[in-house]
């Protein structure tokens, strides 16, 4: 176990695939800029990998002041135990307060394992990342300055506030888009610290044979227009007016789980807290009632528009615009607008 280091750094694990660093990682960096400077210590980002030194300037482009980089031949592809083995080593030498990992494939499969070997506390999927103070209402001990980490609980219906004030360090996976992707800035200065750890003939039992790699054929995250929707489309049949509307706006199409479960379209277009979550320009949320699982994923869009025939449906508390009724109805009258327009 790590005692507790007031003055460790907050750190990023920088996530990459065949030395291209994950936009999850980069979206980190900033929050962890954010908690770094209210601790008042540096970010740190730890960079496992194979000729991935020169990630390093992008990380520290986005917000972090030290790079930790383990280069290793037996390292560029990864594999679970000796990237484990890789962070646990560096945790155990510079004793950081705070460690975040992105809560993809990857990160989900290596955050459990550090945490375990370190013995510390892992909150999974947080929605935000915040600094405070806690008071144990037992012992009456006030413990200042921890990370508060929040997420969803009890199938979305409470928020939670999750702390770790005695098992260092402070652990958290955040899903990718939740955290604000900002601007690097190539003019920042940084420390590159070479780091060596010795992998075991145990650690590198599993060896990758070959992979398969499917391309992503949604991209969520990079739509600026997004058409939704929800358990009120009604059908898979039905669901072809939101494609017929995304089309014609320029679009990208999502869904609510509601819609998925049922079949409507496949999952790779699910918006919310176990899909994608996204910032768009504009977001047309169409037969969605608008409970707190999707509104995780969708509420910071610039522009929302709400299409339900339930004027009371939560989605309406956080649309710009509301349409109250029946979309079989109202988005064939949008895209015959939009089309008139564009003529």
């Amino acid at each position: 176990m790590i005692e507790p280091n007031r003055q460790g750094e907050v750190w990023v694990f920088a996530e990459q695939e065949d030395a291209t660093l994950n936009d999850v990682s980069l979206e980190l960096c900033a929050k962890a800029r954010e908690l770094a400077d209210t601790l008042g210590v540096k970010v740190g980002a730890a960079l496992p990998g194979w000729n991935v030194r020169e990630l390093s300037y992008r990380l520290i482009a986005h917000g972090v002041d030290r790079v930790y980089c383990v280069q290793d031949a037996r390292l560029e592809q990864y594999r679970t135990l000796p990237y484990a083995r890789a962070l646990c080593a560096l945790i155990a030498r510079h004793r950081p307060q705070i460690l975040l990992f992105g809560a993809t494939a990857l990160g989900r499969d290596l955050a459990p394992r550090v945490a375990s070997e370190m013995r510390a506390g892992l909150t999974a999927d947080c929605t935000d990342l915040q600094i405070g103070d806690y008071t144990d209402p037992r012992t009456k001990i006030r413990h200042e300055k921890l990370l508060l980490q929040v997420r969803p609980a009890f199938g979305g219906n409470i928020i939670a506030t999750i702390i770790n004030y005695d098992r260092w360090p402070q652990m958290a996976t955040v899903r990718e888009g939740v955290m604000a992707l900002r601007d690097g800035d190539p003019r920042r200065g940084g420390e590159i610290i070479e780091e060596a750890v010795p992998l075991s003939e145990a650690e590198l039992a599993v060896r990758v044979i070959e992979r398969h790699r499917e391309a992503r054929k949604v991209n969520l995250k990079a739509a600026r227009i997004i058409v939704a929707g929800g358990g009120g489309v009604g059908s898979r049949e039905n669901f072809a007016l939101i494609h017929e509307l995304a089309s014609a706006i320029g679009g990208a199409v999502g869904a609510s789980r509601a819609a998925v479960d049922a079949g409507f379209i496949g999952k790779e277009h699910q918006i919310g807290q176990t899909g994608t979550t996204v910032r768009p320009a504009l977001y047309i949320a169409c037969g969605i009632s608008g409970q707190v699982q999707h509104r995780a994923g969708m509420e910071e869009s610039a522009k929302i528009i709400a299409i339900n025939r339930d004027r009371e449906a939560p989605i309406f508390g956080v649309a710009h615009y509301g349409i109250v009724g029946d979309l079989r109805q109202v988005i064939p009258m949008m895209i015959r607008a939009i089309r008139e327009r564009a003529r």
